[in-house]
């Protein structure tokens, strides 16, 4: 078995990890050890915007999760794709650049966990940007994450922010500014016409670096301890896919690989994400002690929070047909319109190849005690029946909705002690009134801004739910029927000051409990925000970097 030193191994190179390591990597003197379970980011789907619909369903990036059958979905187990390769989630993701809602961070601080309201972070999310439209008091230049307007209106997302208006919600062309609330175009983590993942970003120039070492096909399956210190990783380095597994519990589980560790003579990071940092814990001891006595693993510190808190944005999807012929599906039945695209692409970096698929959106209040924006919307000029799927053979386009702050609670626990195998992942969706509450009123808004004076002219027939779906009873079975993530899993390692209480991390990500571990990964919030979660994610790795070294330079004094 082969063992190296390093300074600092961070498990995972996704959204959070290949920040991490590229910043601690800076000081010369420090040697890092990044280990990411996928291969190099090499697939050309990964880079080009709307690939998002290839890369969502393709197991040689993707873990191509699932959940288990789950009472709120009637029963239906649910797909949750994850990034597995350089830049993790990433690199597959819908590239859409939303930070939350100020309170959501203040929620944080008045948790107990002090440092992390919004006037704390916001320098680490303007630290990580370089936004096409230059600094500001809300934005950031020269950082490492590229963040780009989509550029050309379309007439689809113009009625849709015009009927939104007319139903109350003002047009907003800055949802990351002085307020998220309103209608307008998404910013986008492209750059001339590609994706810019924190693989692209940050990894790419951090690997000239010699103290830098990335390992990839490399799945970390145990947290070295002696005593409660963290000193290593074991991983298997040179895993394999194994196609296809029981009960669709995932199409990319990994098999064989060498076994390895990796000593340190620092901290052990977890960047694994929401369902798989947890997984490790538990795999190394560090989790609820009956779990893991159920499953033959040693207890080396019962940590009750480990894998609890799981919280997810259920989507709802509604499909409409349009009236004219002006959607992207239009543009991809036929030849000709398949060319335009591609020459719009190569010519100029625009057109749908540039943008992905959802451009539009719109952050507003639908229950009557809302005193913020409640649900999110993404609209798509194209539609198919699930995410990243062959699109309908008319002119269709999509108006999704999302809770934006669910009160449901799910879990993520281990079922043996093989890290071969994934974890049981429930997310107890529309398990409160209130998610059932505001998933009826999410749909009914949307139906609302389609009926409106300015986007009924677009609409033909709406498809799903369909005029059958006539009451709220009736709503809420679709959304049980059809409802499914919007890849947003959080909160399994949360942020807490008090590890009775079931928070597993305190203020400065360090697992309570244990020396010389952190989680820096979106299951350490301990609330989801109030959007799309990437770039919350990079903001909370730049704010670990700093405190890692702050902490250590610290120790040293």
């Amino acid at each position: 078995m082969s063992i190296q030193e390093y300074d600092h191994i961070v498990v995972g190179a996704g959204s959070a990890g290949c920040v991490l390591a590229a910043r601690l990597s800076e000081d010369p003197a420090t040697r890092v050890l990044l280990l990411e379970a996928g291969p190099p980011d090499r697939n050309p789907w990964i880079h080009l915007p709307i690939g998002y619909g290839k890369t969502m369903w393709d197991p040689g990036v993707n873990w191509c999760f699932h959940t288990e059958p789950d009472a709120g979905m009637n029963g239906r187990r649910i797909y949750w794709p994850r990034g597995r390769t350089l830049g993790g989630s990433s690199s597959i993701n819908g590239l859409i650049y939303i930070r939350g809602q100020r309170e959501d961070f203040d929620d944080w601080a008045a948790r107990g966990n002090t440092g992390w309201g919004y006037d704390d972070v916001l320098p680490y999310f303007r630290l990580a940007e370089h936004n096409q439209r230059g600094a500001g008091a809300w934005h950031g230049s020269g950082g490492p994450l590229r963040v780009s307007d989509i550029g050309a209106q379309h007439e689809l997302i113009e009625a849709f922010i015009a009927g939104a208006g007319q139903c109350g919600v003002p047009r907003n062309d800055d949802f990351n500014g002085a307020r998220q609330e309103g209608a307008g175009y998404y910013q986008l983590n492209t750059w001339r016409g590609l994706r810019w993942s924190t693989a692209r970003g940050y990894l790419r120039p951090a690997r000239r670096r010699p103290n830098l070492t990335v390992r990839t096909g490399a799945l970390a399956t145990e947290v070295l301890l002696r005593g409660r210190r963290a000193v290593g990783v074991r991983y298997r380095q040179g895993v394999r896919m194994r196609a296809g597994s029981a009960a669709g519990r995932g199409a990319a589980t990994l098999e064989g690989g060498a076994a390895s560790e990796a000593r340190c003579r620092g901290e052990v990071v977890l960047c694994a994400g929401a369902l798989q940092s947890p997984q490790l814990l538990q795999l190394s001891g560090i989790g609820p002690a009956a779990l893991l006595r159920e499953h033959g693993i040693a207890v080396a510190h019962d940590l009750r929070g480990v894998g609890e808190n799981l919280q997810d944005h259920l989507q709802v999807r509604l499909i409409m047909e349009c009236s004219r012929p002006i959607t992207t599906n239009d543009q991809l039945r036929s030849w000709w319109g398949q060319l335009l695209i591609g020459m719009q692409w190569l010519l100029a970096r625009r057109g749908p190849l540039a943008v992905g698929i959802n451009q539009g959106g719109c952050f507003m209040r639908v229950l009557p005690e809302s005193t913020r924006p409640d649900i999110q919307f993404h609209v798509a000029t194209l539609s198919a029946d699930m995410a990243g799927g062959q699109v309908h053979p008319f002119s269709g386009f999509t108006l999704s909705v999302c809770q934006l702050r669910p009160s449901s609670r799910g879990h993520v626990r281990v079922r043996s002690a093989d890290p071969f195998q994934p974890p049981a992942m429930v997310p107890n969706y529309l398990s409160t009134e209130l998610d059932r509450r505001t998933a009826v009123a999410a749909v009914k808004a949307a139906r609302a801004i389609a009926a409106a004076p300015a986007m009924a002219p677009y609409v033909k027939r709406e498809v799903k739910p369909g005029p059958e779906a006539d009451d709220d009873a009736a709503l809420l079975e679709f959304c049980r029927n059809a409802g499914a993530t919007i890849f947003h899993p959080s909160g399994t390692c949360a942020m807490g000051p008090n590890a009775a209480d079931g928070a597993v991390v305190d203020a400065r990500l360090r697992v309570h409990g244990i020396e010389r571990l952190r989680v820096v990964d979106c299951s350490v919030m301990p609330t989801l925000v109030s959007g799309n979660t990437n770039a919350a994610a990079v903001m909370l790795a730049e704010k670990a970097a700093v405190m890692m070294r702050d902490d250590a330079r610290g120790a040293r004094e």
